[in-house]
């Protein structure tokens, strides 16, 4: 299971001195492309070559509030649903005990230069990695 740490940025916050809630996307975001990165993938590499990753569907559970300077992580798993989708499990956890905050699942697919999903060789590599 990959794991990337962050930290929480005072500006991420709102009028009630937690993350916001939109925020959270982006560390997940975040996560996933540097999981990408050191399985390989580079995102505008496949761009260059006609292939680009789409987000399809993104749910998210939220437990807990991230605040101001909390350090946590995200961790990044792969799985396939069909032969061309793919979902990325995710979960940030609190560093200092490992507390469940927020959980998510993202449905993605690779399209083609048409703009057509297509099967991926790199996604399916990355079942191997995670």
């Amino acid at each position: 299971m990959f794991k990337y740490p962050m930290r929480v940025r005072d500006y991420e916050c709102d009028l009630q001195g937690v993350v916001n809630n939109s925020v959270y996307q982006n560390y997940f975001e975040h996560a996933r492309h540097e999981f990408l990165l050191e399985s390989e993938i580079d995102f505008s590499d496949l761009a260059e070559q006609g292939v680009n990753l789409m987000v399809t569907r993104v749910e998210l559970d939220f437990k807990r509030s991230l605040r101001p300077k909390h350090d946590f992580y995200v961790t990044v798993e792969v799985e396939k649903i069909s032969r061309i989708q793919y979902a990325f499990i995710q979960h940030i956890y609190l560093l200092e005990n490992d507390q469940l905050m927020v959980s998510s699942k993202a449905i993605g697919v690779a399209v083609n230069a048409k703009g057509r999903p297509m099967a991926s060789p790199e996604l399916d590599r990355l079942l191997n990695h995670a």
